[in-house]
């Protein structure tokens, strides 16, 4: 323990003396007084990959979205429990299965055109068809008929005499209609109790149809766009940074005070650490506003006076390497054991990433409704020697005979001092030795797909929704899930298929118990290694905000006060 104690320290100390040095040329004097603009200024991390939100996949673009257009539904900043937006109420059938929701008759378009029914109609067509290319369109398959016209499967109808045939369904017979103008139903293919909580997506929030057809792929730029959220586009420069301006025709425009948002665009996060201590930001942390530099963490908290302006908050994200359990060795269960075993998380967050992230022993975070609770019994524990057994016991005493294995994961935020710091727990603890290998985005994420998925490697999960559907059903599911893992665990299809479709809430926790069991400790598909906290750096003047943990911001709720 001594050993790896010291190589740790060693390393983490040498990558704080090469972030110290680097850092002296953004070095500033602090003003002697500091005061607002008029507007917010928020650093976000490269460029958006878009704002149509049937299109939006990445934390920036959803970021975006939250502020451009509107949901039916949202969610309570403290319990997280679903809020009307869009909608101002709605009514399920006994079963669950079909959901009618009542839209606010005041909600218009910023062109002066009020949103209805059938705006949502339009776009949650649109959205399921293949030719749209949606990332999320996985988040409609719970609609009647939406994933048999996603993937263009046939389905069986029936005739009034209770004759059937086999067809190819169309849009028209999407689960989905307007009863009138302020009135949309939306038929399921299974009970659904969390359906309120899905319909926030943007996947699901209304289009401007006319613009849309009008304007085809152009239809986002300034020039052309039209929303219906709390701002509106104003400016957008591809290369350094989008304006967002009051929306006045938002149906509850008087309570937004901030005029103006300036989202800059700032690839490195040493440069918007200079800018935020020179007064050119408002707002700097977390996972969407270019998050803060770890090495910096312990200079910040020892200044006086940034000190007062950390805000350390949950953020609804899991960072989580996962095993190819096709690959050997790691199809090979104890194995993949022994290194689950083998990886003290503490110690990563602690000195590799000097962070206060929480060591996690299951997939979905808490409290996100069907997770297990902190120490909660589920998961494998951090145990040197159960390690070494389950190693052996797999073939490989000491690491003898070990085959090469490939650690691979993504450029970006501390994951490579990350994966150095398994390679050397590994080898210290087991006595092998892994290769690590970085990639850059677009590569990485064409690699990891089935079956080129790397031995081992690293990924990142947050909430869409607060539901463990949402994390255990919608990823590892073996049929209808991403599935990175390639497994096929008919035990866990089973359960959370089951989980999904049922009301009971009791019922329900125990089922994910049940799939979170099977999932990260019984197979060991993944090696949970934190729940993510998020730390922002806030300036003084900006009042009622609060963060939400997934999503975008609220900042319609914020405002700029001296």
């Amino acid at each position: 323990m001594f050993n790896l104690f010291k190589l740790l320290v060693i390393f983490s100390f040498s990558m704080l003396i090469i972030s110290s040095c680097g850092q002296q040329d953004f070095q500033t004097p602090h003003q002697k007084k500091e005061s607002h603009v008029g507007y917010l200024r928020i650093p976000i991390n490269g460029i958006p990959t878009t704002i149509d939100p049937g299109l939006t996949y990445d934390s920036t673009s959803i970021e975006l979205v939250e502020q451009l257009f509107l949901g039916l539904t949202d969610f309570d900043p403290k319990t997280y429990e679903t809020v009307p937006e869009l909608a101002t109420n709605w009514q399920a059938s006994e079963d669950n299965t079909v959901y009618t929701f009542n839209l606010r008759q005041d909600a218009k378009w910023t062109d002066g055109q009020p949103v209805t029914a059938h705006d949502i109609v339009w776009t949650i067509r649109r959205n399921i068809t293949p030719e749209i290319d949606s990332t999320t369109y996985y988040t409609l398959y719970v609609i009647k008929n939406a994933e048999a016209i996603h993937r263009n499967k046939s389905i069986q109808i029936f005739d009034e005499y209770g004759a059937s045939a086999t067809v190819l369904p169309s849009k028209e017979q999407l689960g989905v209609r307007a009863i009138d103008d302020y009135t949309i139903e939306f038929t399921l293919e299974h009970p659904a109790g969390y359906f309120p909580l899905v319909v926030s997506l943007s996947t699901y929030r209304p289009l401007p149809r006319k613009v849309i057809e009008q304007y085809g792929k152009d239809w986002t730029k300034p020039e052309n766009i039209v929303t219906n959220g709390s701002y509106q586009l104003s400016e957008w420069d591809k290369d350094s940074k989008l304006i967002l301006k009051k929306n006045p025709n938002y149906y509850d425009a008087n309570q937004v005070a901030i005029p103006e948002v300036h989202y800059h665009i700032v690839r490195k996060r040493s440069l918007g650490l200079a800018m935020y201590e020179n007064n050119e930001l408002d707002i700097m942390g977390g996972q969407v506003y270019l998050s803060l530099p770890p090495l910096e963490i312990t200079r910040l908290n020892n200044d006086p006076r940034l000190r007062k302006e950390i805000y350390s908050s949950p953020h609804f994200c899991t960072e989580f390497y996962g095993f190819n359990t096709q690959k050997p060795p790691m199809n090979n269960l104890l194995v993949r054991k022994a290194i689950a075993a083998a990886i003290n998380k503490q110690t990563l967050i602690t000195f590799i990433m000097k962070a206060n992230h929480i060591p996690a022993m299951t997939f979905t975070r808490p409290p996100i409704f069907g997770s297990v609770k902190l120490n909660g019994g589920v998961g494998i524990p951090f145990s040197p020697k159960q390690a070494k057994a389950w190693l052996a016991e797999a073939g490989y005493p000491e690491g003898k005979g070990f085959p090469q294995v490939i650690l691979t994961h993504d450029v970006g935020a501390n994951h490579s001092n990350i994966a150095r710091g398994i390679k050397t727990i590994l080898k210290h603890y087991l006595n092998i030795d892994i290769e690590v290998r970085a990639l850059d985005g677009d590569r990485y994420y064409d690699i990891i797909d089935q079956p080129t998925t790397p031995h081992i490697f690293r990924l990142g999960w947050c909430a869409d929704y607060p539901d463990a559907n949402n994390w255990l059903h919608e990823v590892f599911h073996p049929d209808k899930g991403i599935n990175w893992v390639g497994w096929d665990n008919r035990e866990f299809a089973k359960v959370v298929d089951k989980a999904q479709q049922i009301s009971d809430p009791q019922e329900r926790q125990k089922l994910y118990r049940r799939a979170e069991q099977i999932l990260t400790e019984e197979e060991a598909a993944i090696i949970p290694l934190y729940f993510s906290t998020s730390q922002v750096l806030l300036k003084p003047w900006v009042k009622g905000w609060y963060n939400m943990s997934f999503g975008g911001q609220h900042i319609r709720n914020w405002r700029l006060e001296d």
